[in-house]
């Protein structure tokens, strides 16, 4: 029932990160564009993302070597949730998904299983759900169900665009929940780094339909979202932010994105990108958060948490401190998943998610 890693590993040079030929193919069919979805946009912000993809993939590949699939999870890979999906020409690679099951629970039967909606990281640009499998497939053996979403990563759509692909997933999520032995009532979201603000916004997407209409979602999913677990996260996105870090980000997104990121946003009213704004008008299911000193975001999710916080939200922060001996970088649960710590992460999510579960 378990099927291994797809990825075929190759061996990295610490001296000058550098990927082979073979390595770079692998990259490009299993778990991320490169250069393929480039055309008809400027060379400069071709370049760019380009740039950002191949380096990001130096660091992840390598990784490679140390994940694996738990035993005893089912594997249903490269679901179609629109009619475009696919690997073809012509077909869209970003609406396809994965589900993750513990063998267990389809031994067992019934509806109780919970389930988890995670959408993979990767600055908006970077990466498919198949970079996630591990953490995907951890998350799953301790036993939940586990939906892992591709979306169109930038230039192939903006941020309206991604969202609109992760509300037709959650649409078919919806529609077909009762072909697997998972409940239809206790369903978290998850998300690390720019896949924890999707989260975020299709909490908010969710929650309040003047955001939806805002977002261009005439109506939302309905799927329950009964609460969520959000990895070094980026949450600002407002336009009215004028200093520190948050303001570098807004900034890093429209620059060296393409002011169309945000096409059709930046005159929202209210400014529903703006999590002071967005938290005071819908109701912040249990939110779990976590992220590390080591974080170069860090900040983003303690912003998040001081304003769950001021608004009496039910929400839980790990706030992991890294000696100076040590190394855990950005969304290590994901990354890093044979290290105890992202082992004790992934057991607190279950706790915290377990705990919030109705029956």
């Amino acid at each position: 029932m378990t099927q291994l890693n797809p990825y075929p590993f190759v061996r990295y040079s610490d001296a000058n990160r550098v990927l082979n030929d073979e390595a770079m193919a692998h990259i490009a069919q299993y778990w991320t564009e490169t250069t393929n979805d480039l055309d008809g946009i400027s060379k400069e912000l071709a370049a760019h993302i380009a740039k950002e993809r191949i380096s990001i993939a130096q660091f992840d590949y390598p990784r490679t070597d140390f994940w694996h699939d738990p035993d005893g999870i089912d594997v249903f890979a490269d679901i179609s949730y629109a009619d475009d999906a696919g690997y073809g020409e012509g077909q869209v690679r970003g609406h396809l998904l994965d589900l993750y099951v513990p063998h267990d629970v389809v031994l067992r039967g019934g509806n109780s299983c919970p389930v988890f909606i995670d959408i993979h990281g990767g600055g908006f640009t970077y990466g498919y759900k198949e970079l996630n499998r591990n953490f995907c497939t951890h998350l799953a053996a301790q036993g939940f169900a586990v939906f892992s979403l591709n979306y169109r990563p930038v230039p192939q759509t903006g941020l309206m665009g991604q969202l609109a692909d992760i509300q037709m997933a959650l649409r078919w999520i919806h529609t077909h929940l009762d072909q697997w032995p998972l409940s239809k009532h206790n369903i978290f979201i998850t998300g690390d780094s720019a896949g924890a603000a999707l989260a975020w916004l299709t909490m908010l997407i969710e929650g309040n339909s003047q955001a939806a209409q805002a977002f261009g979602i005439e109506r939302s999913s309905g799927l329950p979202i009964r609460g969520a677990a959000l990895i070094s996260g980026v949450f600002s996105l407002g336009r009215d932010i004028t200093s520190g870090p948050r303001k570098r980000f807004r900034n890093t997104l429209t620059h060296d994105l393409g002011q169309f990121f945000l096409d059709g946003l930046t005159d929202m009213q209210p400014d529903w990108l703006d999590p002071r704004v967005a938290i005071r008008e819908f109701t912040v299911p249990p939110t779990y958060l976590v992220t590390s000193s080591d974080d170069f975001i860090e900040s983003e999710t303690l912003y998040l948490a001081t304003l769950l916080a001021e608004h009496n939200v039910d929400f839980e922060l790990h706030d992991i401190k890294v000696p100076p001996t040590q190394t855990l970088g950005h969304v290590f649960p994901v990354c890093l998943s044979w290290l105890d710590l992202s082992a004790q992460v992934f057991e607190q999510i279950s706790k915290f998610t377990q705990s919030r579960c109705t029956f």
